[in-house]
């Protein structure tokens, strides 16, 4: 088991047409351990203060813009529509470079494009979402896990739910950001025992136990 990081901090970014359970699903999970140990924190961060339309119209306000350089142990970037867009952001691609060694970086689904186009994942495992929609299953399309393929040549194909490469830690399609919840309470340095008790209380026990072995570890 890793050292326990006292106050762990999770920064989850949000953008227009973020994926809603990308980001809601890790954050659910801190929500949950927070009951169990009030030091842990999550908290969503924008490159601006300004409120955000995420998938389906939703409107969230960020805790933090990049400017308020907040402390932060975890930094997670969802997936949903628009990826497309940020793989060209700049101020995101500078906050990231900017963020100390130090500190995790972590996807869900096709936000680990974002990760891949920056070269971040060459030489590296990566995962990403496997089931394709309608639209990314038809001739006009890709399933985003072969995209990733195309986008970071270098980057090693994972088909693991949740793959951890030391500093980066990607998880696949949209609900795996649960687990990725789980795993970034492990790499805090919480214990399997604190762990299952969190997926206890969320009702999601048989699911954790299902899943916690689709992982790979680089």
């Amino acid at each position: 088991m890793a050292t326990k990081t006292p106050g762990f901090r999770l920064a989850i970014y949000v953008f227009k047409d973020a994926e809603i359970v990308d980001f809601a699903a890790p954050y659910g999970v801190f929500s949950v351990a927070r009951r169990f140990d009030p030091e842990l924190d999550a908290f969503l961060i924008a490159d601006s203060a300004r409120p955000v339309q995420v998938q389906a119209g939703m409107v969230v306000v960020p805790t933090y813009a990049f400017n308020d350089r907040p402390a932060i142990d975890a930094f997670l970037i969802p997936g949903g529509f628009g990826t497309r867009q940020e793989i060209y952001n700049r101020r995101l691609h500078e906050y990231i470079m900017s963020l100390p060694a130090a500190c995790l970086l972590a996807s869900v689904c096709t936000g680990s494009w974002i990760y891949g186009h920056m070269g971040l994942l060459d030489g590296l495992p990566a995962t990403n979402r496997k089931e394709p929609d309608p639209v990314e299953a038809s001739a006009r399309g890709k399933v985003p896990l072969d995209r990733l393929a195309q986008i970071a040549p270098k980057c090693r194909i994972s088909r693991a739910r949740v793959v951890d490469a030391g500093r980066i830690i990607t998880a696949a399609g949209i609900s795996s950001g649960m687990e990725l919840g789980f795993h970034l309470l492990r790499r805090a340095g919480y214990d399997e025992h604190f762990i299952a008790e969190v997926a206890r209380t969320m009702e999601y026990s048989k699911a954790y136990e299902l899943y916690r072995n689709d992982f790979e570890q680089a």
